[in-house]
């Protein structure tokens, strides 16, 4: 059985009475014309079912009408609900989205990103890469901005302020009665040093003291490889903040595996508000950092940018304390 021939351009000349050019000037939106006109190209396009193929759109106007989002670990449901906030504004504005995982990978992150970009009109990329990456994107004839604070300063940025983040954690437990914190942190990654320095903020001045700890990829198995370490010193902190979520729940995990009890023994809270913290035993103690919104924002940001309106140069949005039972020690 033969299929039905696909309309074209000529078809719908055709059929509303002009030429080619002119349809093909009002698909690609470089003319307008007079009512009548454009009335007869709409009822033409419609009753033919036309639809324009997106490489010969991207040849005329220059535009590929896809967005390109890279993150570092698709599985991270931190980043999953980024692109799901990003996807929801592309579709609604008429872009494709285009998701590249770089899967924690630093020696991938060139070469995936040299391919997505001459196929989109603009990125999105984890500002969790190397320097010398972060400066050639922003050297790109095209728009791009970063999830978080890369290692530059003059580019667009969108995501909660990393020092206002484990300040607010840190304040909260400082007047829970926590009195030996440790953290366990990701130091690949560029926003560690801000968490450390916000964290120092308030633990200093009421003087409590900070273990600092790293993992070496930021997942639940990494956490639970470097609970032994850090809960068998004689010197355990009496609260563990992990860099993300995944790391928390993977040390609070290995804990109770070792015979602790959380909280009473050792407390854990994370960095994150991941959809699986409220329902761990117990529930985690966490930071909302916005991820869907961090996606939709950024996303409406590169397309303002794309159609060439002015933005300011970042945005940071407002996280939140979510308190759970992972922290709700009662102190004698």
């Amino acid at each position: 059985m033969k299929r039905p021939k696909r309309p074209t351009i000529r078809d719908v000349a055709e059929k509303a009475g002009v030429s080619i050019a002119t349809v093909s000037k009002y698909v690609n939106g470089q003319q307008s014309f007079s009512p009548a006109v454009e009335e007869k190209l709409r009822e033409a396009i419609e009753n033919l079912g036309y639809s324009q193929n997106s490489l010969a759109r991207a040849m005329v106007t220059g535009r590929t009408t896809a967005i390109g989002l890279a993150v570092m670990d698709l599985a991270n449901p931190h980043y999953s609900n980024v692109v799901k906030g990003a996807n929801r504004v592309a579709l609604a504005n008429g872009y494709n989205l285009f998701v590249v995982d770089m899967e924690e990978s630093i020696a991938a992150v060139r070469p995936l990103l040299e391919a997505l970009a001459p196929r989109t009109d603009g990125l999105i990329v984890s500002a969790r890469i190397p320097k010398d990456v972060t400066d050639w994107l922003a050297e790109l004839d095209k728009p791009v901005a970063f999830l978080g604070q890369p290692e530059r300063d003059d580019v667009l940025t969108v995501g909660t302020d990393s020092v206002q983040v484990a300040a607010l954690l840190a304040r909260y437990l400082v007047r829970q009665g926590f009195k030996r914190f440790g953290y366990m942190g990701y130091s690949r990654a560029p926003s560690n040093a801000d968490r450390i320095q916000g964290l120092m903020q308030i633990l200093e001045p009421a003087g409590v003291e900070l273990l600092i700890f790293d993992v070496d990829e930021p997942t639940n198995e990494a956490g639970e490889r470097a609970a032994a370490r850090v809960l068998l010193r004689p010197d355990r902190p009496d609260v563990i903040i992990g860099w993300n979520d995944l790391v928390a729940i993977g040390m609070m995990n290995e804990a109770r595996s070792l015979g602790f009890k959380v909280p009473d023994d050792v407390a854990f809270a994370g960095i994150d508000n991941i959809p699986i913290s409220r329902y761990v035993t117990p529930p985690l103690t966490t930071v909302d950092v916005c991820s869907q919104a961090t996606g939709e924002v950024v996303m409406k940001k590169i397309i303002a940018m794309i159609e060439e309106k002015p933005q300011p140069t970042d945005l940071t949005l407002e996280p939140a304390l979510i308190i759970r039972e992972s922290t709700q020690r009662h102190f004698s």
